[in-house]
């Protein structure tokens, strides 16, 4: 599940917009957002079976995004990093 961020953190409204878009089980997706001094840190956890959608082929997609991620905190003079959480059995 998505909730709202008090903060709009930079990247954020990017990276829903993306996951809700490739996701099919959008009641398990959950975006975490926190800065510390090494940048802004978003945490994503999905489905079991939305996680290959989100890695995507060869990780390829998941590659792709940090890659996007990074451009747009260049814009904003910030490191932003993509971590995603393994689900639990």
């Amino acid at each position: 599940m998505t909730t709202p961020e008090t903060t709009d953190y930079p990247g954020l409204s990017f990276l829903r917009y993306v996951l809700e878009s490739i996701v099919d089980d959008k009641a398990e997706l959950s975006i975490v957002s926190t800065i510390d001094d090494l940048g802004v840190l978003h945490t994503v956890k999905v489905s079991d079976r939305d996680m290959g959608k989100l890695i995507g082929k060869g990780g390829q997609t998941v590659k792709a995004l940090r890659t996007l991620l990074r451009l747009i905190g260049g814009t904003s003079k910030q490191r932003i990093n993509l971590k995603i959480l393994e689900p639990t059995v």
